[in-house]
């Protein structure tokens, strides 16, 4: 058995001592995992019939910098995104950052993958909120061809890689990808295309199914 705890995203502050201090802990208890959670965008509450749990006062450490820092503060600590909401970023861009923090860790990234429930946030990243299903899946065949081939040819909506590759390759090849969420789409995804599955909180579940 595995044990693993949740990096206290909105509590712990900014503090970089302190993000340091607590995965070092972590680590020095036995466990096996940290994971964290991801948004790019907090959204003023005040916003016409808004229900997400998260708003614009909750501070969120961007997941691939954070442990990015923290390969270099740990040593065996698995570091595991749980979720990145893949389908409102760059699939090339998340590709790169994941293999260098893989590569930087030694082998350490698990990336959890979902499609969030955060409309505005999709917005200001300039992605189609009502196709974000149908996206990641074409997301997870490009990520895994930019992890393990030298040169790749294939498409994602808008985003058409020709001949091109990433280069460092992360350590792990591919990079393991669960899924979080527990709709019945979530959960068929993750049979089909998933190396596991990460049971969501009880708050996030509510936003995704409202």
């Amino acid at each position: 058995m595995q044990l693993g705890v949740i990096f206290p995203t909105v509590e712990i502050g900014p503090d970089p001592g302190a993000i340091r201090a607590y995965a070092q802990a972590a680590e020095a208890l036995g466990y096996d995992d940290l994971m964290t959670y991801d948004h790019v965008l907090g959204v003023d509450p005040a916003w016409p019939d808004w229900r997400g749990p998260y708003t614009n006062a909750h501070a969120f450490h961007e997941p691939f910098v954070l442990f990015g820092y923290l390969a270099a503060c740990t040593k065996r600590l698995q570091l595991t995104a749980g979720v990145l909401v893949l389908p409102q970023r760059q699939t090339a861009l998340v590709a790169k950052q994941a293999a260098q923090v893989d590569l930087l860790s030694g082998g350490r990234l698990r990336l959890g993958v979902g499609v969030g429930w955060n409309a505005v946030e999709y917005a200001g990243l300039g992605q189609t909120f009502a196709r974000r299903g149908r996206r990641i899946e074409g997301q997870i065949a490009l990520l895994r061809a930019l992890w393990t081939q030298p040169l790749v040819t294939g498409q994602v909506d808008e985003e058409r890689i020709v001949k091109s590759g990433i280069n460092p390759l992360p350590v792990q090849r591919p990079i393991p990808i669960w899924f979080g969420g527990a709709a019945d789409p979530v959960l068929d995804r993750m049979a089909r295309l998933g190396d596991g599955w990460l049971a969501p909180r009880l708050d996030q579940e509510r936003a995704t199914r409202a």
